[in-house]
């Protein structure tokens, strides 16, 4: 009978030993905490008040390095990036059990809420409408920037430029907009995170502004 009762525990103990899961730095508190102040709300999102939870698919490595981070059950707006790039920010804050296999999979639903001061008026409907008309002007989007790009190598077709500057009032792409992408960029870089900074800079820089060159250069430029 006490043979038994040993086989059994030990049997549980391997089993809560083989199930453990990677945790947090600090615990699910400290997690929460990281999420909170380190999350910057999309601009678009921001602007249209658009919640989500986006599950965030990732492994961990030996030393607790986040790798293979990837959306999934998103919207497929700009909350997926955000949550990645967030997921990605706690690299290096999680432990892991002994033996812990770093082939396995985590996923963490990241949760975005918008500022209802800003939001009272939101509804289900403008919400809905907000999502649907960021994916169609995604196309949009990517004929304001090839054609920016174009142009700084001298390939592009500027008898199209009064068209492009109609699109880029048309996707609300003025100063106003411009200075948001530069406040969530600096947010960013506070953070550590240069990689996200440079990316806004390089988006304002493809639509034609040149008020994150100096950024660019400073931050940005390829080795």
């Amino acid at each position: 009978m006490r043979l038994r009762l040993f086989i059994l525990l030990a049997f549980i103990a391997f089993a809560l030993k083989a199930n453990a899961q990677p945790s947090f730095k600090g615990g699910a508190q400290a997690l929460d905490r990281f999420l909170t102040d380190d999350i910057v709300y999309p601009e678009y999102s921001r602007q249209n008040c658009i919640p989500g939870t986006v599950k965030v698919r990732f492994r961990l490595d030996s030393l607790g390095k986040v790798s293979e981070a990837s959306a999934i059950d998103g919207l497929g707006i700009d909350l997926d990036d955000e949550a990645v790039r967030v997921i990605k920010m706690t690299s290096g804050k999680w432990q892991l059990p002994a033996n812990y296999n770093t082939n396995n999979n985590i996923v963490l639903p990241i949760r975005f809420v918008p500022d209802n001061a800003h939001c009272i008026n939101a509804t289900n409907a403008s919400i809905t409408l907000a999502i649907a008309n960021y994916q169609s002007r995604q196309e949009l989007q990517n004929a304001v920037t090839n054609y920016y790009k174009n142009k700084y190598i001298g390939k592009a077709d500027t008898t199209k430029e009064t068209r492009i500057i109609i699109l880029k009032k048309q996707l609300g792409y003025n100063d106003d907009f411009i200075t948001d992408v530069l406040e969530q960029a600096n947010k960013k870089l506070k953070q550590g995170d240069k990689d996200g900074a440079c990316e806004d800079w390089d988006f304002i820089h493809n639509i034609g502004s040149d008020r994150a060159d100096e950024f660019i250069k400073r931050y940005c430029a390829k080795k």
